[in-house]
C-alpha cells in the first residue's frame, strides 16, 4: 500500500509526531512510506503545488501527521488543506487517518477539524491515533501504535469508513442592517481581531454594526495587514523569557495594542470549518506568552460570519478557548438567524459584562483543560520558567493531593458507609451533616436581610 505522511509539524524531521510514523515505517515495510513536509515547506507549496498534488495521487492511504497547536491543528496544516481544496485534488474516495501527539489538550476538536476536511474533499475517513509526546518510548506506547496501524489495514481490506455527519446545505447569510454611528465619544476600549479578506462585505457589515451598537470606544486589528515572518515554529524559544524567535515585533504587538484592551471581540469568516489559516496562524503565535492566562478575567465575544449552526466541533473550539482563558464569554453573534438582534445583544452583553466586572465560573472545558497545563508546566518548571512562576502566583497548582484534611474527612466517611451497624445508627444523619454546611449560609443570608 501507499502511504502518504502528510508532516503538519514545522519542524519537519525533528518532529517528535513524525517518530511514531517512523516506527510504523520500520514495523509495517511491506508498506510504501512517502513523506511530505507540508508545514515546513508551506510557503514554497503556497508557490507551486504540483509535486504535493502528484504525491496526493500516488497516495491509497493519506497519513496527516501532526502535533496539536491551540485546539486544532497548526496553521501550516490549515493553509495546506486549504491548498488541497483551491487546487481541487482529486482525493474522492481516497482513505485518510491522522496520528497526532499532544498532552491530549483538545486533541478531539483537531481530529474532528481534520476529519470534517477529509470528508469535505470525498475521503473516507478512519479514526486516527491521539498519542502524548513520549509514548513512543514505552512499550504500552509502542504496543498501541501497532494495534492503531493493525487496525486501519483491517478496516480498509472491508471498506470501512467513519460516517460523516456535516451538513453542507449551508442556509444563505442573512442582510446586516446598518445603524447610524455615534459621533459622540465613547469612553473604554475594545478590541476587535478580525480576519477581514479583501472583498468581505458582510463580515465588515457585521463589524460596523457592532461598533455603531456598543457605547464604548473600539479598535480595529485586521490580521490581514499585519506583517506575520510565519506561524509558530514550537521552538520553545519563548519559555524563558517569553521573547519569539521571529523578528517581526508580534509579541510586542500582541501584549501592547491587543492585550491591553478592556475587552476582546474576535471577528471571522468560516472557512473549512475553523477560523482560518490567517486566524490560526495568530492563535499560534500566541505561544509567546506560553501557556499563561494572561487576558483572564478580560470579557470575550465573537462576531462570525458563516453556518455556524452546523459547526459543533469550531462551537466547542470557540468556549473551549474562553474557558480555558478565563474569559467571560459575552455571546457569539452570526449572520444565520436574526443577525442584527444578535450583534446588538453581543454589545449590550459585552458592556453589562465590563461595567459588572462579569465572572464567569469555568466548567468542565476550562477546568480539564487547565489541569491538564497545571500538570504538564509543574513537571516541567525548570523549562517552562515564566508559566511556572504565573502559575504559582494565580493558584492554579491546586493539586488534591495537598488536601489532606478532605482527604482524611473521606476515609472517616468512607469507614462509616463500610460499617454496617453504624450506617444503621446513623439513618439519614450523615446526609444531614453534608447539608450543614449549607444551612450556615442561608442563615447568613437570613441576618443580612
Amino acid at each position: 500500500m501507499n502511504i502518504l505522511v502528510i508532516n503538519g509539524s514545522p519542524k519537519g524531521e525533528n518532529s517528535i509526531t513524525l517518530q511514531t510514523v517512523k516506527y510504523l515505517s520500520m514495523r509495517y515495510p511491506d508498506h510504501d512510506f512517502r513523506q511530505l513536509h507540508a508545514g515546513l515547506k508551506i510557503k514554497s507549496l503556497e508557490k507551486d503545488f504540483s509535486g504535493a498534488a502528484g504525491d496526493i495521487a500516488w497516495a491509497d492511504l493519506l497519513l496527516f501527521s501532526y502535533p496539536v497547536y491551540t485546539f486544532i491543528a497548526p496553521c501550516q496544516l490549515h493553509r495546506f488543506i486549504e491548498l488541497m481544496k483551491q487546487h481541487g485534488v482529486h482525493v474522492a474516495g481516497k482513505y485518510a487517518t491522522q496520528l497526532t501527539t499532544s498532552k491530549h489538550f483538545y486533541d478531539t476538536t483537531a481530529h474532528s477539524y481534520v476529519q470534517d476536511n477529509c470528508q469535505d474533499m470525498g475521503m473516507r475517513c478512519l479514526r486516527g491515533l491521539s498519542a502524548d509526546m513520549d509514548d513512543l518510548l514505552h512499550e504500552k506506547g509502542r504496543k498501541e501504535a501497532d494495534a492503531f496501524f493493525a487496525r486501519i489495514l483491517f478496516e480498509m481490506e472491508r471498506g470501512y469508513a467513519e460516517p460523516d455527519f456535516i451538513r453542507r446545505d449551508a442556509p444563505a447569510r442573512l442582510p446586516i442592517t446598518p445603524l447610524p454611528c455615534d459621533a459622540q465619544e465613547k469612553p473604554g476600549d475594545v478590541v476587535i481581531v478580525a480576519d477581514i479578506e479583501e472583498g468581505d462585505a458582510q463580515l465588515q457589515a457585521m463589524i460596523d454594526r457592532f461598533r455603531a451598537a456598543l457605547p464604548l470606544k473600539t479598535r480595529v486589528v485586521n490580521l490581514r495587514e499585519y506583517p506575520f515572518k510565519g506561524g509558530c515554529l514550537g521552538c520553545f524559544n519563548c519559555a524563558g523569557d517569553g521573547k519569539c524567535v521571529y523578528r517581526d515585533g508580534f509579541d510586542e504587538f500582541l501584549r501592547g495594542t491587543i492585550q491591553t484592551a478592556q475587552a476582546i471581540v474576535y471577528a471571522f469568516t468560516i472557512r473549512d470549518h475553523s477560523m482560518g489559516a490567517r486566524f490560526k496562524l495568530y492563535d499560534d503565535r500566541q505561544f509567546c506568552n506560553g501557556h499563561r492566562t494572561v487576558t483572564m478575567g478580560m470579557p470575550m465575544g465573537y462576531l462570525i460570519s458563516g453556518n455556524l449552526a452546523q459547526e459543533e466541533n469550531l462551537r466547542t473550539i470557540i468556549e473551549g478557548r474562553a474557558q480555558v482563558g478565563g474569559n467571560p464569554l459575552a455571546g457569539i453573534a452570526t449572520d444565520e438567524r436574526d443577525p442584527d438582534g444578535g450583534i446588538d445583544r453581543l454589545a449590550a452583553t459585552l458592556a453589562y459584562m465590563l461595567e459588572n466586572h462579569y465572572v464567569q465560573p469555568q466548567n468542565f472545558l476550562g477546568v480539564g483543560g487547565m489541569k491538564i497545563f497545571r500538570d504538564l508546566i509543574y513537571m516541567m518548571q525548570g523549562m517552562m520558567r515564566a508559566d511556572h512562576k504565573f502559575f504559582k502566583a494565580h493558584g492554579q497548582y491546586d493539586f488534591p493531593q495537598k488536601k489532606k484534611g478532605t482527604i482524611l474527612a473521606m476515609y472517616l466517611v468512607g469507614f462509616l458507609n463500610s460499617n454496617k451497624k453504624l450506617k444503621a445508627k446513623m439513618g439519614t444523619k450523615m446526609t444531614e451533616g453534608m447539608l450543614m454546611p449549607y444551612k450556615k449560609v442561608f442563615k447568613a443570608l437570613e441576618k443580612n436581610d
